[in-house]
C-alpha cells in the first residue's frame, strides 16, 4: 500500500483515489481519457515539483505530467501523477520580445500577452493547448513552413529532473537536455517553466476556404499539385470533416461534409489575395474566410474545439503526395464514404524552415518530411469507438507508399492495431535520447510514452 504524499509538504492540493476532487483534478481535455493514477499533485510552485518527485523516487512510484490534458492519448493508472494547471502565469517583456510562460498555460494566453506589445509566439493550432508539452514534442502549427518548429524558439527550461534536481535547460547550462527536451517529449523531467522567444505576425493574412462534398475531389487534387510550387512563408492544410448536425455548429457548416483549406500568410493582403488565387480557382468556393486577420485572434485559422471533449487521434507523415495517394485518402474519407473520422487533415509542413536545425542542435524528429497526416474521431457511439482503430489502421496502410520512416512524435498519437511504436526519431538520435535520460533519471522515476490502447 503506498503511502499518500503528507500535504504539508506541498502547498498545492493532493488527492487519491476516494477524495472527491480526484477526479476533477485529473480531468484531461480529452474526456474519453480517464486516469487512475495512485496520487495526484495539484503543484503550485517548482517546490512543490521537487517535493513530488522526491516522494515518488522514496515510494518507488512512477512520475507522469499533466498540463492541460489536451494531448492525453492513454490513460494513466499508477504512480503519481503531477498537475501543472496551475503554473499558469504567462510574462512578456517587449524590450528583449521574449515571454516567460509557466508548465500550466496554454497558447491562447502567450498570444494574448504577447499581442499587447505588438508581438507573437510561433504557436500550435489550438489556443486551448498546452505550450510546454507541445513545445517538448517540437510542435509544427500553422505557421510551420514561414517559422520552422515551434520549438526553435525555445530559450530555456526550468525543469526538475527525474532525480529531483530543480536544473536550467539553455544552450549553456545543461545544454544536453536542452538538445533533449526540444523534441524529445518523454522521461527528460518535469517543466515548470519556459523562455521563448517572440516574433512578429502583423500583418497577417490568414483563414480558411471551403469547399462543399461535391467539389472536395476536385479541390483535394489541385491542392496538392499546388503545395510542391507553394511560396515559402505559406502555411496550409486540407482538412475533410464532416460538421455533426449540432446547433452549436455554424449553420452553414452544420451537418455538412466540407473540405476546409486552411491558410496562413504572415504578409500583406495584396501579396495574400495573389498566392491564395490558385486554390481560390481550384473549384466553386461555398465558404470564403480567408481575409486579413490581427495575430491576437490566428487561432481562427483553424478553428479548433475550446471546450474539452471525447477524441481519438493518431497520424503520421507522408514524403510527399500525387494523385494517387489523394486517391487513397478519397476513397476512405471522399464524398459519399463512411470512415469513421470527423476530421482527415494533411499539412503540408515542409520548407527550409523546418529541414533546418537549430544552430545548437536539437532532438526534433522529421524535419525533413513534407506533409503530415492527422485523423481524428470520436470515441462515441461505441461503434465509432470499435471501428476507428482499424479504419485508421487500413488508411495508414494503403499511404504505406508515401508513408515517411519517421514521425515527429505530436503528431504519432494513438498506436494503430499491430503495429510497433511510429518512429519518432532517427536511430541516432534515439539512441542520444536515451543516453540523456538515464542521465538525469538514473532512476527510471519518470514515465516515457503512453501505452497502446
Amino acid at each position: 500500500m503506498t503511502s499518500a504524499l503528507p500535504r504539508p509538504l506541498v502547498s498545492g492540493p493532493v488527492h487519491v483515489p476516494a477524495d472527491a476532487d480526484y477526479a476533477p483534478e485529473l480531468a484531461a481535455f480529452n474526456t474519453d481519457i480517464q486516469h487512475t493514477p495512485d496520487i495526484v499533485v495539484g503543484v503550485s510552485s517548482a517546490d512543490d515539483v521537487v517535493r513530488s518527485v522526491a516522494f515518488a523516487r522514496e515510494q518507488g512510484l512512477s512520475v507522469s505530467v499533466q498540463g492541460t490534458g489536451h494531448g492525453a492519448s492513454a490513460a494513466v493508472t499508477r504512480g503519481l501523477l503531477v498537475s501543472t494547471r496551475r503554473l499558469d502565469a504567462v510574462r512578456v517583456d517587449p524590450g528583449t520580445r521574449n515571454a516567460t510562460i509557466g508548465a500550466g498555460a496554454r497558447w491562447g494566453a502567450v498570444v494574448a500577452a504577447a499581442a499587447e506589445h505588438g508581438l507573437a509566439p510561433v504557436p500550435g493550432g489550438s489556443g486551448t493547448v498546452g505550450v510546454a508539452g507541445y513545445l517538448l514534442g517540437g510542435g509544427l502549427g500553422p505557421f510551420a513552413r514561414s517559422h520552422g518548429f515551434s520549438s526553435d524558439y525555445v530559450l530555456g527550461f526550468t525543469v526538475v529532473t527525474g532525480a529531483g534536481d530543480l536544473v536550467e535547460a539553455t544552450a549553456d547550462a545543461n545544454p544536453d537536455l536542452f538538445w533533449a527536451m526540444r523534441g524529445g517529449k518523454y522521461g527528460l523531467g518535469v517543466v515548470t517553466e519556459v523562455r521563448l522567444r517572440l516574433v512578429e505576425l502583423d500583418p497577417l493574412y490568414a483563414g480558411s476556404l471551403f469547399f462543399a462534398e461535391d467539389d472536395i475531389e476536385a479541390a483535394l487534387h489541385a491542392w496538392a499539385d499546388w503545395t510542391p510550387s507553394a511560396d515559402p512563408a505559406v502555411t496550409t492544410s486540407a482538412a475533410v470533416i464532416r460538421f455533426p448536425p449540432l446547433d452549436v455548429v455554424p449553420e452553414p457548416l452544420r451537418g455538412r461534409r466540407l473540405l476546409s483549406v486552411r491558410f496562413a500568410y504572415p504578409g500583406p493582403a495584396e501579396d495574400g489575395e495573389r498566392l491564395a488565387a490558385p486554390l481560390r480557382a481550384a473549384a466553386p468556393v461555398y465558404l470564403d474566410v480567408l481575409a486579413p486577420m490581427p495575430a491576437a485572434q490566428m487561432a481562427r485559422i483553424h478553428n479548433d474545439p475550446e471546450q474539452p471533449g471525447p477524441s481519438w487521434t493518431t497520424g503520421a507523415m507522408l514524403t510527399h503526395l500525387d494523385k494517387q495517394s489523394v486517391d487513397v485518402l478519397l476513397s476512405q474519407v471522399g464524398a459519399g464514404t463512411d470512415a469513421p473520422f470527423v476530421a482527415a487533415e494533411v499539412r503540408h509542413v515542409g520548407s527550409p524552415a523546418t529541414s533546418r536545425d537549430v544552430p545548437e542542435g536539437s532532438a526534433v524528429g522529421g524535419r525533413g518530411v513534407a506533409y503530415t497526416l492527422g485523423l481524428i474521431s470520436l470515441p462515441v457511439p461505441d461503434l465509432f469507438r470499435a471501428a476507428t482503430p482499424a479504419a485508421a489502421a487500413a488508411l495508414v496502410g494503403e499511404l504505406g507508399p508515401w508513408r515517411a520512416e519517421e514521425t515527429t512524435v505530436n503528431f504519432t498519437g494513438v498506436r494503430r492495431p499491430g503495429e510497433a511504436a511510429p518512429r519518432s526519431w532517427s536511430p541516432e538520435v534515439a539512441a542520444r535520447l536515451a543516453e540523456v535520460r538515464r542521465r538525469y533519471d538514473p532512476a527510471g522515476v519518470l514515465a516515457g510514452p503512453p501505452a497502446a490502447h
